[in-house]
């Protein structure tokens, strides 16, 4: 008989699916974790004389390939020449050719941060004077498009099959050796496998795409799935398939041989041992319980080892292989990852067991305070090479709520938190599990009385079957129905007709059975509040558990903290040399009233640009009413035009802040002027006006 989901497991299921795309949607798109953090020339700057080469200093060593770094001239044309070189471990240059002329340069980059994620950006610089230039410096980044969202999918099913795999196995070997015999649990595990193994074959073809042009077709480009087993994050898939392939001989043998040593019983050893039958003793030789646990122990110390090698793959090419401590972090890593799939993963099985497993042998009050000290030392686990990491990627306790990964952070540790209040009320389920006890008597007169009826039904089912033929008026219309039957298909009467009849009910009596003994075990599974109520709680504790795996997987592919505030240091620290080099003026402010004409249509506008210089520019649009306080507007749009150079208008859209506020980043401007700043304001579907103002720029 095939099973089927319960409702509420097909509800978890949907929820993962919900959870994981809408924080995987949200996650910022270029999720750099090595910055650029120096140049030179610098962003912005003027030179008198055309530099020999530029140089790019990040804040993290990374990989650059042929076409990592272009220069382009004011018309787009390439001007470097030759392959990058690396200076120092964080500062690579590239050549430049001789006798370029005056103008606005372009430098372009595309490298893989050390911790393997894609980092994509632009900048501007000129010889001589500023000029027009026709190359558009807002790259986008090649993680940004569709081949981006498949990879952060990949890694996310990757974590959960991990986390099914290893914890799921660990369930069964620790707590609930007869879970070794459930075909739900097994089914479980070997789900996880297929999809870890499937994830792990994905990203190694999603790689190169990944890495350099972000581009669908290039998916299956051998030369590019060449160049990425050159590299650590190539090795470390390979290393990972490389295990999955031990790991499904480890699946095996539990599922097998050790299932078959397995206890029938609802708890069972917590190493998996029972007395053997005599004839398992004739044909185990003098062995017999040693060897069991012989095995048992076998199949811990493999597991322990493969699950350990799967997890260092994402330690020795992630976060904690870059960074302070890298000798330290990565085992701190690898123990906290083992720690996640046991907690997690031995939930979900647990989960599993509770609602698929069979009325027979089902999860006892033993196997289940098994599980709660194993997860109780994974949590502890978890609390204690948490504190590293966080410390450790995080640096300061601004950096929880002034960087994303630290906000990120904070939502993660939440996450735990109700997981443990949530974990809490399911050891108190379990306390009333066990003190929950029936009476011998009671216990062996249910199953009498069941047993029972169901022999009356059976003896029952056994006379109608043997009754002689012509017996029973149900005998003779089944004779007339089987002579149709034959004389339709033209068979002999009692061949064909009577074959047929027997299979139809057959199946019939087969269908029938099997509701009825789905209806039998759920009012078994449902008749204990106890045990009802542990499920229920179990349910919760999984559907936290699936938001904090998501969360825990875009907090992977975002910057840590302690980088992105080393930028931004760094690149305040550079901004008094750009502004001593001319190119500076310091904020501008322009306040400009506006009146739409319609309903509410009064009020000012006022633009904020900061440094107000050649280059990147942070722009600020705040909208008052007549009142002075801050009010929303449908649209605010604005234009930048140069006259004198006849440049622009180049178009400026503002992203919504709060109320009143509108903001956009990295505004280039190409050159110095008298530059003029256009504000459109629109109030309603047709009222709208356009104000403006010049501002001196550069």
């Amino acid at each position: 008989m095939t099973q089927t989901i319960a409702p509420r497991v097909r509800t978890l299921v949907l929820l993962i699916l919900a959870v994981a795309g809408a924080l995987l949607a949200g996650a910022a798109p270029a999720s750099a974790h090595a910055a650029l953090t120096g140049s030179d020339p610098a962003q912005g700057a003027v030179v008198d004389t055309a530099p020999a080469q530029i140089s790019l200093t990040f804040s993290e060593p990374i990989a650059v390939g042929d076409d990592s770094v272009r220069v382009l001239d004011p018309k787009g044309e390439r001007v470097d020449k030759g392959d990058p070189a690396n200076l120092s471990d964080t500062t690579y240059s590239v050549r430049l050719l001789s006798g370029l002329p005056d103008g606005t340069y372009t430098v372009a980059y595309q490298v893989v941060s050390a911790d393997s994620h894609p980092v994509a950006g632009a900048y501007t610089f000129s010889i001589g004077a500023p000029s027009e230039t026709t190359v558009s410096v807002s790259a986008q980044g090649s993680d940004d498009g569709l081949v981006g969202w498949l990879y952060g999918f990949g890694r996310y099913v990757s974590y959960a099959g991990f986390v099914v795999l290893a914890g799921g196995a660990a369930f069964v070997l620790a707590c609930w050796a007869p879970g070794a015999r459930v075909r739900a649990v097994q089914r479980l595990v070997v789900s996880g496998w297929l999809a870890l193994t499937a994830a792990t074959l994905g990203l190694l073809l999603l790689r190169g795409s990944y890495t350099t042009t972000g581009k669908v077709g290039d998916i299956f480009d051998p030369e590019l799935l060449g160049d990425v087993l050159q590299t650590k994050t190539g090795a470390a898939l390979v290393s990972r398939l490389l295990l999955l392939a031990a790991a499904a001989l480890f699946i095996a043998v539990l599922f097998g041989a050790y299932a078959r040593t397995a206890p029938a019983g609802a708890d069972g050893d917590a190493n998996g041992a029972k007395k053997p039958a005599e004839g398992e003793r004739e044909a185990e030789g003098d062995g017999g319980e040693p060897d069991k646990r012989d095995l048992t122990f076998g199949l811990a110390l493999g597991g322990t080892v493969v699950a350990a090698g799967l997890a260092a793959s994402w330690a020795m090419s992630e976060h904690a292989s870059q960074g302070l401590q890298p000798g330290v972090a990565m085992p701190v890593d690898v123990v906290h990852l083992l720690a996640v799939a046991a907690w997690l993963g031995g939930l979900t099985a647990l989960l599993v067991a509770l609602y698929r497993g069979p009325v027979e042998t089902p999860v006892g009050r033993d196997a289940v305070r098994r599980f709660s000290r194993l997860a109780f030392g994974s949590v502890v686990t978890l609390a204690v090479t948490g504190v590293y990491q966080s410390w450790r990627q995080l640096g300061s306790w601004s950096a929880f709520t002034d960087t994303r990964y630290g906000q990120l952070l904070l939502v993660k540790i939440a996450l735990v938190a109700v997981m443990v209040a949530v974990a809490y009320l399911s050891r108190r389920w379990t306390q009333r599990l066990a003190e929950a006890r029936i009476s011998a008597a009671e216990e062996e007169k249910q199953p009498a009385v069941s047993a029972q009826a169901e022999a009356t039904e059976a003896a029952k089912a056994s006379e109608e079957e043997k009754q002689p033929a012509g017996s029973a008026p149900a005998e003779a219309s089944d004779a007339s129905e089987a002579s149709g039957a034959a004389e339709a298909s033209g068979a002999p009467e009692g061949t064909k007709a009577g074959a047929g009849h027997d299979a139809v009910r057959a199946a019939q009596l087969a269908r029938q059975r099997a509701a009825t003994e789905a209806a039998r075990q759920k009012r078994l599974r449902d008749a204990d509040p106890n045990r009802f109520g542990l499920r229920r709680s179990v349910l919760a504790e999984a559907g936290v558990a699936v938001v904090l795996l998501a969360v825990t997987t875009v907090l992977t592919q975002t910057e840590p903290g302690r980088t992105e505030q080393d930028a931004k240091a760094a690149a305040a620290t550079s901004s008094p040399a750009a502004e001593g080099t001319g190119q500076g003026s310091g904020a501008v402010s322009l306040t400009m009233p506006f009146d739409t004409g319609g309903r509410n249509g009064k009020g000012v506008v006022s633009i904020d640009l900061d440094p107000a210089r050649v280059g990147d520019n942070s722009l600020h649009v705040y909208v008052e009413g007549p009142d002075g306080t801050p009010v929303d507007v449908p649209e605010v749009k604005l234009a930048l035009t140069l006259t004198a150079q006849d440049i622009g208008p180049l178009p400026v859209a503002p992203d919504h802040v709060t109320t009143g506020h509108w903001s956009a980043s990295a505004v280039q401007i190409p050159m110095a002027g008298d530059w003029k700043v256009e504000v459109t304001v629109r109030t309603s579907d047709i009222d709208q006006v356009t104000v403006s103002k010049n501002a001196q720029i550069g």
